[in-house]
Formats: C-alpha cells, sequence, structure tokens
C-alpha cells in the first residue's frame, strides 16, 4: 500500500505477493474480541437417538456460529447443571441459576434402514418459559452441517431481529508451494472457514473474486495466460467464461445487484477508467474519462450509484457517480489515502480501507452525515466485503507476518479470525444469500 500508482503495477505484473507456503483447506476459527453485553443463551448438546457416532456436532456448530457474532454468548458444556433433549425434560430453574436468557435443546434420529436424518429443535424463553421455536427437519449425512447452519440462522433472527448468515459462503485466494512450484487457489468455504472446495487453480495470480447476486457465479481476475483477463465461473458446475481479456489492464469485477453486468477497470484506452460490460449482450459502457486512474468499482444495493477509487485529487480517495455515468463526486476527506470502497446493504454506508499514520484499517463512512469511524487496527487491512445482512464485514489482513481473513461485528465491535493451518489466505468476498 505504499502509493496508489502501485496497485496498477501489482495488477499489471503481479509477483510476490506471499511469502511462499504450502495452504491446508479448510480455515480455522479464533475468536479475538468478544462483546460483554452479548445474550447469553445455552446450547445443549443434541440427544442421539441413532445409535452409533454422529458424523457432525450440531449443537456445537450452532454454539460456535452464534459465539462469533458477538451479539449472543453460548454458555460452554462444561457449565450446564443438566443436558434435557426435549421441552418436557427442562428444569428453567436451573439454567435461570446459570443466567442464561434462552435454551436451545435438541435431538438427532434416524428410522432403522434409512439414510434421512430427522434432526428436532426447540428454542425457550427461560424468564418467560415460553417455547419460542420448534421444529423438525430432515436431511442426509451430508446436509447435517447445513441442517447446523439453517437452525443458526433462525434462532440468530429470532434473538437479535437480524438475518443470520451461517448458511452463507466466502470465497478467498489462498497460495499452494514453494519456490518456483508456487499454485494460487481459488476456494469457496462455508462462512465458517468449513467444507472448502477448489473452484479454479492457477501457477498464476488470482485476485478480486467477487460473487453474482444469485450466488451461483463467481467473477475474478486470472494471470493464467501471462496477462491479466476477467473470467466468469459457474461454482457448481465449473463452466468458464472469459468476459474481458483487452489490451492492458482487466481488473476489479463487481456485479451489479440484478446480475446482468459488470463493473470493471480497464486500460485498453490507455488509462485505468470504469467500464461497464453489459454480460447479455456484451456492451461495452465507459463511465470515467481522466487521466488519474480509476478503479475498485463497486455498485449501490439498488443499482443506481457507483462508488471508485481514484487518485484524481491528488491520492487514492473515493468517489461516487452515477450508474449511468456523469460527474464524479468525492465522498472521503479524513486522511491521505481512502480505497476498495463496498456499500452496505442498506446503501446508506461504505466501508473502505482508510490510512492512519502507518496503518491502514477498515473504516466506515455514514453517507448521510458524513462521519468516518474506524472499525479495525490491524495495520494491514485490506479488501473488505460485506456479509448479506450488514452485520459483519470480512477482510483481509496480515498477523505476524501472516496474511489471513478476519471479520468484524460492524455493531457489536466483536473480531474473529479466520487463518489457514499454514500460509496465507487473502481477497475474501462474501457471497449473497444462497437460495436452496
Amino acid at each position: 500500500m505504499n502509493g496508489f500508482r502501485s496497485i496498477v503495477k501489482v495488477v499489471i505484473a503481479l509477483v510476490g505477493i506471499w511469502m511462499s507456503a504450502r495452504v491446508h483447506a479448510d480455515l480455522v476459527i479464533e475468536i479475538t474480541q468478544g462483546v460483554r453485553s452479548a445474550i447469553p443463551v445455552a446450547v445443549v448438546p443434541f440427544g442421539n437417538q441413532v445409535g452409533t457416532n454422529l458424523p457432525e456436532d450440531i449443537a456445537q456448530i450452532i454454539s460456535e456460529n452464534l459465539q462469533r457474532t458477538g451479539d449472543l454468548k453460548p454458555l460452554t458444556r462444561e457449565n450446564m447443571l443438566s443436558l434435557p433433549t426435549r421441552g418436557e425434560d427442562v428444569f428453567f430453574r436451573d439454567w435461570n441459576v446459570l443466567g442464561q436468557r434462552y435454551l436451545l435443546v435438541g435431538s438427532v434420529n434416524r428410522d432403522p434402514g434409512s439414510t434421512i436424518y430427522r434432526v428436532r429443535y426447540e428454542l425457550f424463553d427461560v424468564q418467560s418459559q415460553k417455547r419460542l421455536i420448534g421444529k423438525e427437519v430432515a436431511g442426509t449425512e451430508g446436509q447435517l452441517r447445513d441442517i447446523a447452519h439453517s437452525i443458526s440462522d433462525i434462532v440468530y433472527e429470532m434473538l437479535t431481529g437480524i438475518p443470520g448468515v451461517f448458511a452463507t459462503r466466502i470465497a478467498y485466494v489462498t497460495l499452494e508451494g514453494t519456490g518456483t512450484k508456487v499454485q494460487y487457489k481459488l476456494e469457496v468455504a462455508d462462512a465458517d472457514g468449513r467444507r472448502s472446495r477448489l473452484i479454479f487453480r492457477s501457477s498464476q495470480p488470482i485476485i478480486s473474486p467477487a460473487w453474482a447476486p444469485t450466488a451461483t457465479k463467481l467473477a475474478y481476475v486470472s494471470f493464467e495466460s501471462g496477462r491479466p483477463a476477467i473470467y466468469v465461473q459457474d461454482v457448481e458446475t465449473g463452466l468458464r467464461t472469459k468476459v474481458a481479456s483487452y489490451p492492458g489492464i482487466n481488473s476489479a469485477p463487481n456485479w451489479s445487484p440484478d446480475g446482468t453486468r459488470l463493473a470493471m477497470t480497464l486500460s485498453k484506452d490507455g488509462n485505468p477508467e470504469i467500464y461497464v460490460l453489459d454480460l447479455k449482450t456484451t456492451k461495452l459502457t465507459r463511465l470515467t474519462n481522466h487521466w488519474a486512474i480509476d478503479t475498485e468499482p463497486s455498485w449501490s444495493p439498488d443499482g443506481q450509484t457507483i462508488v471508485f477509487t481514484s487518485d484524481r485529487g491528488g491520492g487514492p480517495q473515493i468517489y461516487r457517480m452515477s450508474a449511468g455515468g456523469g460527474v464524479p463526486q468525492r465522498v472521503t476527506f479524513e486522511g491521505k489515502y481512502n480505497a476498495r470502497a463496498r456499500y452496505s446493504m442498506d446503501g446508506k454506508a461504505i466501508y473502505f480501507v482508510h490510512q492512519l499514520g502507518s496503518r491502514f484499517s477498515l473504516a466506515k463512512l455514514d453517507l448521510e452525515n458524513a462521519t468516518t469511524s474506524i472499525l479495525t487496527e490491524t495495520g494491514m487491512d485490506e479488501s473488505p466485503s460485506v456479509a448479506p445482512n450488514g452485520a459483519m464485514v470480512i477482510y483481509a489482513t496480515q498477523v505476524r507476518g501472516k496474511g489471513i481473513l478476519a471479520v468484524v461485528g460492524v455493531n457489536s465491535g466483536s473480531k474473529f479470525s479466520l487463518p489457514a493451518l499454514s500460509g496465507d489466505v487473502r481477497e475474501p468476498a462474501w457471497s449473497p444469500y444462497i437460495k436452496r
């Protein structure tokens, strides 16, 4: 981040971004900052009525999901006085003594000879002793983790009023190998970093993954041919389509909210400018025309405006313009470096990389009152991506010289990291909600 114009040099000739390392597939969770005001909730181990060991600990997955938000504080199993699996077995006095506000119990069953598991769960308000939720869901062994994420979403929304994002996914880039035998990998995993899956592999850099609104496709930049090109790939079928391979820079793809267009940075006419590509007609529309570097476009949720980074004012700052073109207006004025903006889900704020002294942190700008607040203080934070519920932002950072992913709660201030077991991870992108 030593100068905005170095960004373009990186895009043109990206080499040696990360130290050579071997990266394991799944990411791991490390809670780095909790919240004192978190609501206490007890997630009791689900009863096993199958007769054999269960392939997934559903209650543990739910507990870990809820804890990461910072809004809820699950009780540790060691401190539980009893382990009920049905509402009729609950002694609310026990949970009141433990200071629990809510209680989740359940069980897992499977009919003899069947491959379908049935998961029953109940959520209670401990103080009123009322059952808030009572449901049963079914799925195969491979769907048990999906069921746990789905239950987590339902419980989280019931207790906070905010939709959960545990059933969503994240995309990211890792590096595998040493010396000259390096492999860049674009991977997709659950929002908790588990069940990672390889999407694309290359001996050349892969950058800037971006999810389509349907959460079924990714746009990204690949240097596999020796120069940057933008591809769109179906994450399920693997079908890839090259959509931009003009002379010079092809970079920073970002989907329109309706999924029909990609905003991107191209230098085919001599200078890095913002363009919009209609994916159906392949019509290309140029939005900016300036001697400065214009890059990193991002659409507003309503598709009416685009924010982007430009050094037209003498240093990298964030500008906003109509998605149909027009005169850009500068929106950031605090600090000499502000870049890589992403809209909040309600369109009232943007999250971006902000330089404060020698540190690069994530910041939030309220577009209505023009106030800026700092969200992180790690020092080398970059590439923010907003969760579809607007409550969390995932980003890339460095800890002790190692590239990792991290998440910050926008309102709660909670933080957790998603490092690989070894090696570096970069370029996170949080998926929209997945329609199943």
